[in-house]
């Protein structure tokens, strides 16, 4: 017996969790394209002093879609990664650009609310 830890993922384990991660995509896709429609018959129903309500809320929607949609890019990138080595790099790399998205969203969402802010006096 060996002391080991295996680096190589079997291919069916691979095949599974890729179409796991597939399917999960394209449920969040149908869930997001719910979520924007509800939001443009808000927007349809909102007066002008809620323009940059809806400017933050429609920013906010977009941030959580990115963040998704760039976890979803991770996992498939993760499932298709040939050793720990690759794993633990594109784990980084997925950090480290989720704290640049995350510090430009507080800044954009920050500026978005206020805007509305100003637009409700």
């Amino acid at each position: 017996m060996t002391n080991e830890f295996p680096t190589q993922i079997p291919p069916e384990m691979r095949e599974f969790a890729g179409r796991s991660v597939a399917q999960a995509r394209k449920a969040f896709e149908g869930f997001i394209g719910a979520v924007q429609k509800t939001a443009s018959g808000v927007d349809a129903a909102a007066g002008g002093a809620q323009m940059g309500v809806k400017d933050a809320g429609a920013k906010a929607v977009a941030f959580a879609e990115k963040s998704v949609t760039s976890a979803f890019d991770l996992a498939e990138k993760l499932v298709n990664a040939k050793d720990v080595q690759e794993v633990l790099a594109l784990q980084t790399a997925y950090v480290q650009q989720q704290m640049a998205a995350v510090q430009e969203q507080a800044r954009e969402l920050g500026d978005a609310v206020q805007k509305a802010a100003g637009h409700n006096k």
